[in-house]
C-alpha cells in the first residue's frame, strides 16, 4: 500500500508541476514516467504500451472509414480485443479490405506525440524500434529516489521475503546473501554473472538487432541515426547508408554531449540573468495583464451603458406609441358603446323622436340625423382606430450582431493573412496554409477555424485550432462534404480580422493508398517508373523505331498497361492522380483479378490511322473513338482532353462528349455498389460514372501510349526535417 501511495506521489508530481530534468522522464502520449521506452525514428521516445494503443486506435478509425478520429492526446483508451492483433497489425501494416498483390510492404503510420509528424515503422512494426535503455535506467534510478523508503525484496526467500542486497543482471532477479549464495555457488557458471545493487530495471548487456534478432548492433547508420548490424548494411535498407563503426560513433556523440554540457554549465550565468529576466516579466505579465482586464472592463461598461440607454430609450417609445393606442382605441370602444339601443347616441335619438312639436324636432333631429349617418357608415366600414401590433418597434440588431461578433482588442495595422489556395489542398487529410500579405511575418500564432457546409444547418459551429506556423494539417474531415475555412493572426493580445473564407471538398470515399506494381506485366522497355514507384512515364524505345521502319502504309501502336500493387474486394475507395499535360493518350480505370491475364495479353487493342498517309489525320484526339470493347472500365485522357466514353444514351455528337482535362483526377469505386466514378479531384464534381463487375480483387489500372506520364496525388502528411548530414 506504502509503494502504491509513493508511486501515486511519483505521478501527481509528473502531472502537475515537473521540475528540473524529471520533465523528460514523461511520455508525451500518457503524460506519465516512461514504462520500456522505445525510441521512434523521429528520436523521440515513448512508452511501449503507448504505441501499441495508438496503432489500435488508428487502426480502429481507418477501418471506420475515417469518419471519427481517434484522440491523439490521450492515447488511454478502452481495448476490447488482444493486443496480439495490435502486434500483427503494426508488422503488417494491412488494413481490412485490402490485399497486396506483389511483395512490397505496406507501413503503418501514426504522429509522434511529441512532435506530430508521421511515423512510419514499417514492415516489422514494434519490432523494429529499439529501447531506449538509457532513459529506462534513468527513470529506474529516479523511481527508487522518489521511494527510498520502499526496500526491493528477495525474489527467492520463502515468506516472509528478505530485503534484496543485490540484482543479476545475467537472471533479471533480486537476490538476498544466503539466496545468491545458493543460486550462485561458487565454481559454476553463475558464479561469473555480473550483479549490482538492488534494483528492478534489467537491460541486455548485449544490444541486438531489431531487424536480424540473432546479430548485435556493431555499426551506426548516420542517416537513420539508428545503430544497425552488419546484415543491415550488406542487404537491407541500409545497404546505401553511409555508416561508421559503433565506437566511433560513441566517441563522436559522447563528445559533443559533453562539449554541449561543458558550453551550457559554462554559461551558468547567463542562464541565470536569463531566469532573472524571465521572473521579472512573469510580474510584468501579471501586472499588465490586470491593467488590460481593467481597461477592457471599462471599455465593455461603456457599451453596456449605451446599450442600456438605447433599451430604455425603446422602452419609452413603446410605452408613449402603447398609451396613444390605447387612449384611441379606448374612445373608439365608447363611440361603438352608444350605437346600443337605450344606451348613448342611439338612446337619446330614441328620446328625441318622442318630440310632438315639429319645430322643435327639427331644429334637433337635423344635426340628429348627421351624426346617425356616420355612425351608420362607420358601422359598414368597420376599421379600428390603431393597430395592436408593434412590428415598426421590433430593434434590428443584425448590423450590430456582426460588429460585436468581430469585437476584438485594437489590430493597431496587423495584416489580414490570406489562405494560399494553390497550396491549400484535400486528399486523405486537410492541409490549410497561409501567408502573409506583406514580406515580414506580423504574427505570433494563429487560430485556424473550419466548420462543415450543411444546407440543412445554417448556424454551424466553427472549429477552432491554435497553430505556431502557416500551415495546418487537419484529419477529421467527414468524406464527401464540403468544409469553409479562415484564419487570424495573433501578435500579443492584438488579433487581426478573419480571412476570407475558402471552401474545400473532401473526397467522396475514404482515400485508397497504392504504388505503381513493378512486377505484374511491368514493360519495363515502354515504361519507365522513379524509384519510388509514384510516377510512370511511357518511351517508346528503339523496338518501335526499328517496327516502323518496315512499315510504309500504316502502324499498329500499343497500350502499355500498368496497375496499382493493392487491390481490394469490399467498400468504397478513392484514389487521385494527375495526368502531365503533354500526355497523348493515358487511359485510367480499374481491372478485376479475373481479367488482369487478359488485360495484359491484349495490348493491341487500338489502332491508331495517325499514321495513314492518306487519312488526313494528325492528331491523337480520334484513337478515342476506336475504343474496342473491353472487359473492364477505363475511360481515355489525352491531348489535354477528357473523353467520356461512348454509351447507347450518349449524344452522337462527338464535341459534347469531350471536356477540358482537369489538373487532377480521382476515381472513386464503390465494390459493394459495383459503380465506378472518375471526378474532377478539384472540385470533386463527377465527370462519368458507370457499372463495374467486382466479383474479383479490384485493382488500379492505368494504360499509356506516345508520349505521356502519370504521377499519383501525394498523401498529406506532416513532413520530416532533412537531417544534417554532419550531425550524426
Amino acid at each position: 500500500m506504502e509503494g502504491d501511495r509513493t508511486e501515486s506521489a511519483v505521478r501527481t508530481d509528473s502531472e502537475v508541476a515537473v521540475k528540473g530534468f524529471e520533465r523528460e522522464l514523461i511520455c508525451p502520449a500518457c503524460k506519465e514516467l516512461f514504462t520500456h521506452p522505445l525510441i521512434l525514428p523521429c528520436q523521440h521516445s515513448i512508452c511501449h504500451k503507448c504505441v501499441k494503443e495508438i496503432l489500435f486506435a488508428f487502426d480502429d478509425s481507418f477501418a471506420d472509414g475515417g469518419s471519427e478520429s481517434s484522440n491523439q492526446s490521450s492515447p488511454r483508451i478502452k481495448i476490447s480485443s488482444s493486443m496480439d492483433r495490435v502486434d500483427r497489425i503494426s508488422r503488417s501494416g494491412v488494413y481490412p479490405g485490402r490485399k497486396h498483390n506483389s511483395l512490397t510492404p505496406r507501413s503503418s503510420l501514426f504522429p509522434c506525440p511529441g512532435c506530430q509528424r508521421d511515423i512510419d515503422l514499417g514492415e516489422r512494426g514494434i519490432n523494429g524500434l529499439f529501447r531506449n535503455f538509457t532513459l529506462e535506467t534513468i527513470v529506474e534510478r529516479y523511481r527508487q529516489a522518489a521511494r527510498a523508503a520502499i526496500a526491493i525484496m528477495c525474489d527467492f526467500c520463502k515468506p516472509p521475503p528478505q530485503e534484496s542486497t543485490k540484482s543479476c543482471m545475467d537472471c533479471s532477479a533480486s537476490y538476498c546473501n544466503e539466496c545468491f549464495k545458493i543460486h550462485h555457488p561458487w565454481g559454476t557458471v553463475k558464479a561469473q554473472h555480473e550483479y549490482v545493487g538492488p534494483t528492478t530495471n534489467f537491460r541486455p548487456k548485449i544490444l541486438m538487432c531489431p531487424e536480424h534478432e540473432m546479430e548485435r548492433v556493431n555499426m551506426y547508420c548516420e542517416i537513420c541515426r539508428r545503430p544497425v548490424c552488419h546484415l543491415c548494411k550488406l542487404g537491407g535498407c541500409h545497404a546505401n547508408h553511409r555508416v561508421t563503426t559503433m565506437s566511433t560513433a560513441y566517441k563522436t556523440l559522447k563528445e559533443k554531449l559533453s562539449k554541449g554540457i561543458e558550453y551550457l554549465i559554462s554559461k551558468e550565468s547567463q542562464v541565470k540573468a536569463h531566469i532573472t529576466q524571465l521572473d521579472l516579466l512573469l510580474k510584468e505579465t501579471e501586472f499588465n495583464s490586470e491593467r488590460a482586464k481593467q481597461e477592457a472592463f471599462q471599455s465593455f461598461e461603456k457599451l453596456s451603458h449605451i446599450l442600456e440607454e438605447k433599451k430604455f430609450a425603446a422602452f419609452r417609445a413603446i410605452d408613449a406609441s402603447k398609451n396613444l393606442r390605447l387612449e384611441k382605441l379606448q374612445a373608439q370602444a365608447e363611440e361603438y358603446q352608444g350605437l346600443l339601443e337605450n344606451n348613448g347616441l342611439v338612446g337619446y335619438a330614441q328620446e328625441v323622436l318622442k318630440e310632438t312639436d315639429p319645430s322643435c324636432f327639427v331644429q334637433t333631429a337635423k344635426q340628429l340625423h348627421v351624426r346617425i349617418q356616420k355612425a351608420t357608415e362607420s358601422l359598414k366600414c368597420f376599421r379600428p382606430a390603431a393597430e395592436s401590433t408593434f412590428e415598426d418597434f421590433v430593434v434590428d440588431i443584425a448590423k450590430q450582431e456582426l460588429v460585436l461578433g468581430d469585437l476584438t482588442f485594437h489590430s493597431n495595422g496587423l495584416e489580414i493573412p490570406e489562405i494560399n489556395e494553390l497550396q491549400s489542398r484535400i486528399y486523405n487529410k486537410a492541409l490549410i496554409s497561409w501567408e502573409w500579405p506583406g514580406k515580414r511575418d506580423a504574427a505570433d500564432t494563429y487560430v485556424l477555424e473550419y466548420h462543415k457546409l450543411n444546407r440543412e444547418d445554417e448556424s454551424a459551429v466553427w472549429q477552432e485550432i491554435d497553430v505556431c506556423s502557416k500551415s495546418k494539417v487537419i484529419s477529421d474531415l467527414d468524406n464527401d462534404s464540403s468544409y469553409a475555412f479562415r484564419v487570424r493572426g495573433y501578435k500579443g493580445s492584438i488579433c487581426s480580422a478573419w480571412s476570407r473564407e475558402v471552401i474545400l471538398h473532401t473526397s467522396p470515399a475514404p482515400v485508397f493508398s497504392f504504388l505503381f506494381d513493378d512486377k505484374c506485366g511491368y514493360n519495363s522497355e515502354h515504361l519507365l517508373l522513379n524509384p519510388r514507384r509514384t510516377s510512370v512515364e511511357s518511351r517508346a524505345g528503339f523496338s518501335l523505331l526499328l517496327g516502323s521502319e518496315r512499315v510504309q502504309a500504316g502502324c499498329y501502336t500499343t497500350l502499355d498497361y500498368i496497375i496499382g500493387d493493392t487491390g481490394v474486394t469490399k467498400g468504397k475507395h478513392f484514389w487521385a492522380f494527375h495526368v502531365e499535360p503533354y500526355s497523348y493518350l493515358v487511359k485510367v480505370g480499374v481491372v478485376s483479378s479475373n481479367k488482369i491475364q487478359k488485360l495484359f495479353h491484349n495490348t493491341h487493342d487500338v489502332i491508331s490511322p495517325r499514321y495513314e498517309q492518306d487519312s488526313g489525320h494528325d492528331s491523337g484526339s480520334e484513337d478515342a473513338f476506336f475504343d474496342s470493347s473491353q472487359p473492364f472500365p477505363l475511360v481515355t485522357l489525352g491531348m489535354k482532353k477528357f473523353f467520356i466514353p461512348t454509351t447507347p444514351a450518349a449524344s452522337k455528337d462527338a464535341a459534347s462528349r469531350i471536356l477540358p482535362l482537369p489538373s487532377c483526377l480521382g476515381i472513386c469505386l464503390d465494390c459493394d455498389k459495383g459503380k465506378v466514378g472518375f471526378y474532377d479531384a478539384g472540385s470533386m464534381k463527377c465527370l462519368y460514372e458507370c457499372k463495374v463487375d467486382c466479383s474479383g480483387m479490384m485493382y488500379p489500372a492505368f494504360a499509356l501510349m506516345g508520349g505521356a506520364a502519370v504521377h499519383l496525388e501525394e498523401p498529406v502528411t506532416a513532413k520530416y526535417g532533412e537531417y544534417d548530414d554532419n550531425d550524426i
